[in-house]
């Protein structure tokens, strides 16, 4: 059976994964961690840089791999999780 993560109770509603969701994929090995907010960013350059990363690729993947609706839609989960980042593209 597939992890938390693939299913309704390993997402968050406001966007991203909730901690079932982050938990199920550290199970199955994987480095996953909490979103960093801009007030975040401040304090830390790591944070920082690892904002900026997810805003390069997050706002690519909008741009490209999404549907004009989807792009548009503010409760798909892109936007949501954009949103859950404070992320602006």
């Amino acid at each position: 059976m597939a992890g938390a993560w693939t299913r309704k109770e390993g997402k968050s509603p406001s966007g991203g994964l909730n901690e079932r969701g982050r938990a199920s994929l550290k199970a199955e090995g994987h480095n996953i961690k909490r979103p960093v907010t801009s007030s975040e960013a401040k304090h830390s350059p790591e944070a920082a840089q690892r904002r900026e990363n997810f805003r390069t690729r997050m706002c690519g993947m909008k741009e490209k791999l999404t549907s004009a609706k989807t792009a548009h839609n503010p409760n798909s989960r892109i936007n949501l999780a954009l949103k859950r980042w404070d992320v602006k593209c």
